[in-house]
């Protein structure tokens, strides 16, 4: 039997994007891919990402975070779930700050109400590598889509939020059919680690609708990295300011480029339930 049996898990939500956070702090259990997707299949529990809490390796951290999409892959970033979780360590206590690791780098956030939540989320980056794309396409600001994708524009923005994002942007987003293009845009050739694929309209020089495509979970309410990238994407091409409210269908999140290049995403987080893995959900694993 797995030892993820009974274990408390929270489910929750920034925005819309259902989250699922499992503190594994003190214990030496880890989460497979087949035991995350075991959680996904939970009715009630269906989440975007799995935020899975360990304990951390640097003083003055309070966890380590491993993140799971809702396929058993993992992510390497998730701002609206770092939000949820920073809530659910901090809830009840007196502390402004909290720093957690991550494997796209130590994420600091700051607690601005009793459920509003700062992240910094670290410097965008732009090197085709870094992205990954599978080669050199110089600006990264301007991308053509090679081989195109019907229903898509042919170019995008290419940035690296600690996970990688191709963003298109478009003059009606409701136009775009999301489930058609979104999962051939996030397996295409020129992402050998799949894609997050935004579709953004400038409303204004401070104000982006955006819908996206994870990668891993699908279209959803929200994604917190999708709208960093969305924004400095847009303020690297001259439509908006380094600061904008980016508007998804779940809800708005505030995004500002400082001048230290590291980005900051503010929001709120949503509380829902808090209960215990049942056994049978992982019969299927043991097996």
């Amino acid at each position: 039997m797995t030892g993820l049996a009974n274990r408390p898990i929270v489910k929750m939500n920034g925005i819309g994007n259902a989250i699922a956070v499992l503190d594994l702090r003190g214990s030496s259990d880890i989460v497979s891919a087949a035991e995350a997707r075991a959680i996904n299949r939970v009715r009630g529990l269906r989440f975007d990402q799995l935020m899975v809490l360990h304990e951390p390796s640097s003083p003055g951290s309070a966890a380590r975070l491993v993140i799971y999409n809702n396929d058993g892959s993992v992510s390497d970033a998730c701002g609206n779930g770092t939000r949820c979780v920073a809530y659910l360590i901090m809830r009840g206590g007196t502390e402004r700050k909290l720093l957690l690791e991550s494997d796209a780098g130590p994420l600091l956030v700051t607690r601005d109400g009793e459920f509003t939540f700062t992240v910094d989320m670290g410097a965008p980056r732009f090197g085709w590598r870094d992205i990954p794309l599978a080669r050199d396409v110089g600006d990264t600001r301007l991308v053509r889509l090679e081989p195109s994708v019907k229903g898509a524009p042919e170019k995008f923005a290419a940035v690296s939020m600690g996970n990688p994002h191709a963003i298109f942007f478009v003059p009606d987003v409701a136009a775009v059919d999301l489930k058609a293009v979104g999962p051939r845009i996030e397996h295409h050739s020129l992402f050998p680690e799949r894609a997050n694929v935004s579709f953004a309209q400038i409303i204004g020089r401070d104000r982006i609708v955006l819908r996206v495509w994870e990668r891993g979970a699908g279209a959803t309410l929200a994604c917190g990295s999708a709208a960093c990238a969305t924004l400095v994407a847009a303020a690297r091409a001259g439509l908006t300011e380094r600061r904008a409210t980016v508007a998804l269908p779940g809800g708005e999140l505030t995004i500002t480029w400082r001048s230290d290049d590291h980005v900051l995403m503010t929001g709120p987080v949503e509380f829902e339930f808090e209960t215990r893995l049942d056994p049978a959900a992982f019969a299927e694993v043991a097996a």
